[in-house]
């Protein structure tokens, strides 16, 4: 089948090579004249592990192409997938104008039947007001064509986003017409042969599916951060906590990792947009708006912990920061706690020595030049004549380190851990203080600043 996918970031991108992976004719495209030449010659503007070579292939053999001409891709396509970006406004609600301007050009160049799938995360009613554009763009093109607006939210990992797609939960398909449904079962047959169910319903339950998903995996962590919060103040273990209640079939093990919050594109801004969502109707969404705060609150947990060690005076110290992404397998900062925590330290009068295998230029775009910010070429050069340790996001090499090196090259061994990568017992056991998440502090040299940190919040 043919299909054309308007915008290349991170879902269009995955999208377009994993239908173009089993077969399709698949057209990219993006206004961004330079990115649409770098996806040409292979340059993936983000990382996701695997997708530079399946890309590669399908464009070898002719399956999938990039483009800036929206009108000859719409014109052959079929399927013409909307998978443009829905940043957040001030007021929380999602930002629209690049969706409906995706429709507004569905309308000028559509040539005959076709169906129109949403695959941007938006609030409800987004079908319709798709529907209403570009109906509206034809009477002014003075021509009838039938068409249909499909919701067809994608429920992608970043990190893993290639398996998600080419190994899905389950298939949300919000369309009204049977033909239509007909064809869009037909579009994912290659995904669904090993009896993945594919959910049927209106575009407005659809939609709100997304956001609830989200919201749902988004309370989860603020859920274990919150009870990580209270097993530091009595004295519980929230690691021993977390196996006493992921053990339990109804509740899983599954997000209940605490941490310092999330961050990303998708959890902060459709947590928001569905708090919106929920005002405009009417309803004040309570739940919804403790999950935010608390992950705005978790966010600073690990500063909190490192003023109360150096009793709040931290002028002329260097930290070492490992992780910059806001998760582990991608290079994206967006909402990452480590922006947030590189500014106050650096706003304490403290330097910064960072490293990131792979976020390191997103961080820099992001930051821009900043006194007091460096970047390391590997973990241990960031360790470097360092006062201590910060562990912001759980790499999975971060967590098996040469523990006498670190020693050798920090000026005292001092970590703060934001994601619980290691055992309590083996740092102890190898002379670091350690302070974490949820769990009792490890101080090798002073019971001051033990009594200090049992009463960080």
């Amino acid at each position: 089948m043919k299909i054309a996918v308007i915008g290349t970031g991170y879902v269009g991108l995955v999208t377009g090579t994993c239908f173009s992976e089993v077969g399709h004719d698949v057209t990219c495209v993006d206004i961004d004249a330079a990115k649409i030449e770098a996806l040409r010659f292979g340059r993936i503007p983000i990382y996701e592990p695997g997708l530079d070579e399946m890309v590669a292939l399908n464009v070898e053999h002719g399956r999938l192409s990039f483009t800036t001409d929206l009108k000859a891709a719409i014109e052959k396509a079929l399927f013409v997938f909307i998978a443009v970006g829905t940043p957040p406004l001030e007021d929380g609600t999602a930002d629209l104008k690049h969706v409906l301007a995706a429709a507004k050009s569905i309308g000028d160049y559509i040539n005959g039947y076709k169906i129109v799938v949403n695959k941007s995360t938006v609030p409800v009613g987004t079908a319709e007001k798709v529907r209403n554009t570009i109906e509206a763009t034809l009477r002014e093109r003075k021509m009838r064509f039938d068409f249909d607006v499909v919701s067809n939210p994608e429920f992608l990992r970043e990190g893993c986003a290639i398996d998600d797609f080419m190994n899905p939960d389950r298939i949300v398909i919000g369309c009204s017409d049977c033909r239509t449904e007909v064809l869009m079962k037909e579009l994912y047959a290659s995904f669904i042969r090993d009896g993945h169910p594919v959910m049927t319903m209106d575009t407005t339950s659809s939609e709100m599916t997304k956001y609830a998903a989200n919201a749902m995996l988004a309370m989860k962590i603020s859920f274990i951060n919150e009870i990580a919060t209270i097993c530091e103040r009595v004295g519980a273990n929230v690691e021993d906590v977390r196996n006493g209640i992921g053990s339990d079939s109804r509740i899983g093990y599954q997000f209940i990792f605490p941490g310092i919050g999330y961050g990303g594109s998708c959890f902060p801004k459709d947590v928001q947009a569905l708090v919106s969502t929920a005002r405009t109707a009417g309803h004040e969404p309570r739940l919804l708006k403790s999950v935010e705060e608390v992950n705005q609150t978790q966010k600073t947990a690990l500063l909190r912990k490192v003023e109360a060690y150096y009793d709040g005076d931290l002028t002329g110290k260097r930290f070492a920061m490992w992780g910059l992404s806001f998760k582990p397998e991608t290079d994206d900062v967006r909402e990452a706690p480590s922006l947030l925590l590189i500014d106050a330290l650096v706003k304490a009068g403290a330097e910064v020595q960072a490293y990131d295998p792979k976020a390191m230029r997103e961080a820099q775009r992001y930051l821009g030049p900043r006194a007091g910010v460096t970047y390391a070429e590997d973990s241990y050069s960031a360790l470097q004549n360092c006062d201590a340790l910060l562990i912001v996001t759980e790499w999975s090499y971060f967590k098996n380190p040469d523990f006498d090196r670190m020693k050798t090259l920090l000026k005292a061994p001092v970590i703060f851990d934001g994601r619980n990568i290691f055992s309590t017992d083996l740092v102890k056991m190898l002379g670091f203080d350690y302070d974490s998440i949820g769990r009792a502090p490890v101080l090798a040299h002073s019971q001051a600043r033990a009594t200090r940190l049992k009463a960080v919040v």
